[in-house]
Order: C-alpha cells, then sequence, then structure tokens
C-alpha cells in the first residue's frame, strides 16, 4: 500500500474519531469523507442524503464488485486516553466505524491510482448499529446490478491481523421487542378495583427464557432489558407498563417464529388479567451469512497475501446489517484480529488499531480484481 495513502488514511481516521455521531445524525462525518475522496481521487462521488457512495469505473468492466463501510458511533464516553479522543461528550467510536470507513477511503485511493480490471463501488453507510443504515443502502445493489458485495469488521479477542471467516451464518437476527400493557388506576387500598400490569408482565419476564428450552435448530435467545410498570405515587395502583426484550436468533426464520410465540403469550395473559396490549420493534437487524463461494474468496485472497487465518464454526452473537446487502447479491463479511488483549467492541476503553488498516486495504484489492 501506498505509504502517503496509509498516512492519509490514518489521519482520517483520527478526525473521524475526534468527532463521532450518533446513527442517523452522522452530518459531519458524512461531509468530511466526501470532502476527503473528492480532494483526494477522481472518483465519482454520489451523495445519497443520509448515505453517500464513489465509483470507479474500469474502461472495460468484468464485473461490479461493492465495498461497504459503516461510519456511525455510540452514545458511550471515549475513556481511550488518545490525542484524537471523543470532543463530542457521552458519544464515541465504540465499534471501530471510524476505521472501516478510513480503510474504504484508503481502498479508494489506491484504486483510483492503480485501477481494476471492474467497477468498484464503495459504499459508506450510515446507522448501522440501529439496524437502520444497509436496508436503505442495498437499494444500491439492485439499482447498479452489483455482482458481489463484501465488508469487514474489526474483532477484539483474536490475534492482530488475523482475518477470521465464516462460510454460512456470521451473526444472529435480533430485535428489540417492546410489550405494553395497559390496565385501570384505582386507589393502592383498594386494588381489586383496578386492572395492573405488573403481574402479567411479571409472568412474562419468568415464562419467556422457559421457550429457549424447545428444540431450535439453531441458537435462541431472549434477553430482558428491562420492565417499567407504574410510578413512585404510593396512593396509586399501577395501570400501564412496558417490558423490553431483545430477542435474536440464528436463522432469523426462527426469530420470526420466536417473536409470534411471544406474542401469543402477550396476548393470553393480557385477555386473563383484561389488560390492552400493543407491541413494538425496533433495532431489527437481518441475519448475516455468508456466500460460501465469497468467503473461499477472501480465504484465498489471505492466504495469498500471507496473513493468519481462522474459520469460525458458530456465529457471532451480535447483529450486523450488512445481511440486508447478502439478502440482494452473494458476498462476504469478514473480520481482522484487533489483538488477543485489545479493549472489546462497546466499551469505553475501544479504539480500533490503524494497524487494521493495510490489511483491510490489500485484501479488498484482491478481491476487486477477482
Amino acid at each position: 500500500m501506498d505509504r502517503n495513502n496509509l498516512a492519509l488514511a490514518v489521519e482520517l481516521r483520527h478526525a473521524l474519531h475526534a468527532h463521532p455521531e450518533l446513527s442517523n445524525q452522522e452530518e459531519w462525518t458524512r461531509t468530511e469523507l466526501m470532502r476527503f475522496l473528492r480532494a483526494h481521487t477522481s472518483l465519482a462521488v454520489i451523495d445519497r442524503g443520509n448515505w453517500f457512495y464513489a465509483v470507479y469505473r474500469a474502461p472495460q468492466a468484468k464485473r461490479r464488485i461493492a465495498f461497504r463501510a459503516d461510519f456511525d458511533a455510540l452514545p458511550i464516553e471515549d475513556a481511550c486516553g488518545a490525542p484524537y479522543a471523543s470532543k463530542i461528550p457521552g458519544v464515541g467510536h465504540k465499534c471501530g466505524h471510524d476505521g472501516h470507513s478510513a480503510a474504504l477511503a484508503a481502498f479508494a485511493m489506491e484504486i483510483d491510482r492503480e485501477g481494476c480490471p471492474n467497477d468498484v463501488y464503495f459504499v459508506f453507510q450510515h446507522a448501522e448499529e440501529t439496524g437502520d443504515g444497509a436496508k436503505e443502502c442495498a437499494e444500491l445493489i439492485t439499482e447498479e446490478k452489483i455482482d458481489e458485495v463484501f465488508a469487514f469488521h474489526n474483532w477484539p479477542g483474536y490475534p492482530l491481523g488475523t482475518v477470521c471467516i465464516w462460510y454460512g451464518a456470521v451473526n444472529c437476527a435480533s430485535r428489540g421487542m417492546t410489550i405494553r400493557m395497559v390496565g385501570t388506576p384505582s386507589h393502592a387500598s383498594m386494588p381489586e378495583c383496578g386492572k395492573n400490569p405488573a403481574f402479567a408482565l411479571a409472568e412474562m419476564v419468568n415464562e419467556v427464557p422457559k421457550l429457549l428450552d424447545l428444540p431450535w435448530e439453531g441458537l435462541v435467545l431472549a434477553t430482558v432489558i428491562g420492565l417499567n410498570v407504574g410510578e413512585k405515587a404510593f396512593g396509586t395502583q399501577a395501570s400501564e407498563g412496558e417490558l423490553y426484550l431483545t430477542i435474536r436468533a440464528e436463522r432469523e426464520a426462527e426469530l420470526d417464529r420466536f417473536a409470534e410465540m411471544i406474542e401469543a403469550m402477550a396476548e393470553r395473559k393480557a385477555a386473563g388479567y383484561g389488560l390492552t396490549l400493543s407491541i413494538a420493534y425496533c433495532d431489527c437487524f437481518p441475519e448475516t451469512a455468508n456466500d460460501p463461494a465469497s468467503a473461499e474468496k477472501v480465504r484465498a485472497a489471505a492466504g495469498a497475501l500471507g496473513y493468519p487465518i481462522e474459520v469460525i464454526e458458530q456465529p457471532e452473537r451480535g447483529s450486523e446489517d450488512f445481511g440486508y446487502f447478502l439478502k440482494r447479491v452473494p458476498g462476504a463479511i469478514f473480520e481482522i484480529g484487533a489483538g488477543e488483549d485489545h479493549p472489546q467492541l462497546h466499551t469505553a476503553q475501544f479504539d480500533f488499531p490503524d494497524e487494521l488498516i493495510e490489511p483491510a486495504v490489500e485484501l479488498f484489492k484482491r478481491l476487486a480484481a477477482e
């Protein structure tokens, strides 16, 4: 990789890290990335509102290949201690999206300088952390008739620079689930005169975990995020309450079934206590499953570059909205080890290792030439 391009990418990464923005609020980040590409490449840069892409057109293109990077941050204080630490209180790049975007920008500079036998699309995506971004950006796959799509993520806990590859499911599908029950208030001395949702919701807290013992084909998990019933008003019985769950599954079809079972349970509980019920979902992520042939291209590219390789058999429990791309076209997401003792993702101490930019770029360059 060109040393000047690498230095520019590191500088860009530090600037992004210092100015983190939450999902669907990434105005400065998007503008800065577009400015950077226009300043350092001759690529066409197309602004799509919340997100954008750049494109390299080959003289006689054989294929169209897309590469995606995310650029949103998290509502987590930055305690990495670096000179470029976050300037935004309570917000930090604690998942490494600053590094993903800097690496994709570096890759764009390399392709602009060296050329490629294929058309290459550099997709810079918003709102990965909430699952909104890829669903919107994936429209590009259909619009531009993309043949294949790739992405990478950093991964603390694995040796620095190790390329981790899945030949199928990479990330679980997941959803945030809000179960709201409403009854009628009463004086605290006469609870029989009202309808209190606390009992129905408490029963669900105890009974939902029992559904996990059913004979599922893959991993299925429910996590109680919170339970909010009534107010601190000791003269009045509670009449409204909400249960917050995160549900996830290795297979999206099983997540659908699991959600239906929880909804049916909620309906029974609400009816039994004479409550009205409403259910809402947010932070919805699809399953992310690599195409085996695309995953093999990643393995071959890493092998040709002499990078250490780890083939992972089980999917991660965490979610990744890149699955929306993979629903439309073959592709793969791989991970690069950030270090065995590196602070974990979504912690205040985490900081993307600059050392991962070059191997990510070199892998992308080989995949682009396929």
